[in-house]
């Protein structure tokens, strides 16, 4: 779809749904994009499409948020060959990197704008260390390594929530296979400060 004939984008939990330019008299009807950014490139879109789940699927944890935790269901990051490009000799986030990472943003905005316990949770995240555990359901076992997807994952769900990523002391890590729905079920926990050393 070009992008001239993009108006708005409105965001929902699991997908984004984008209202479509239609001549006078014809109905408008939503189209399900799986971007965020309507300046982003068609490679980048269709890069983030194929690790997206399919329309119509439900998530397994659309998202929940108690005084310690954050719990929720992103798409599969893009592969690791897909999220750095190489520019003048630097190792850079793609446009495909920074999509994933914008929609992983948006996603998280929604589920704390939508929870009632959000504030109980910021306030836990301004000190102590945090704990990270990924399920990665892909869509075949062989394809994808385990560790391939932690750091744009983990850089995603930390930035949208504001907090930096070098608070994490726990990382957890599955992996799993669902051909139908691949995803992620992420977790971030605030954890007890360490006792101070005797």
């Amino acid at each position: 779809m070009p992008s001239r004939q993009r108006r708005g984008i409105v965001f929902f939990p699991k997908t984004l749904l984008s209202t479509v330019r239609r001549p006078r008299g014809a109905q408008s009807r939503p189209q399900f994009i799986a971007s965020v950014s309507a300046k982003t490139s068609a490679g980048s879109l269709k890069s983030v499409r194929s690790n997206t789940h399919a329309v119509g699927h439900t998530p397994s944890h659309p998202g929940m948020v108690t005084a310690d935790s954050l719990t929720m269901t992103l798409p599969v990051p893009p592969s690791i060959n897909h999220q750095y490009a190489t520019v003048n000799g630097r190792r850079l986030l793609s446009s495909t990197g920074r999509a994933y990472k914008a929609q992983v943003g948006q996603q998280v905005w929604v589920v704390l704008a939508q929870s009632p316990s959000a504030p109980a949770f910021r306030d836990r995240l301004r000190s102590g260390p945090l704990a990270l555990s990924i399920r990665f359901f892909f869509a075949t076992a062989l394809r994808r390594d385990l560790d391939g997807g932690l750091k744009i994952a983990q850089d995603a769900v930390c930035e949208g929530l504001g907090v930096n990523d070098n608070r994490i002391t726990e990382t957890h890590l599955y992996k799993h296979v669902d051909k139908t729905n691949p995803r992620i079920e992420v977790s971030l926990c605030c954890l007890l400060p360490s006792p101070p050393d005797c």
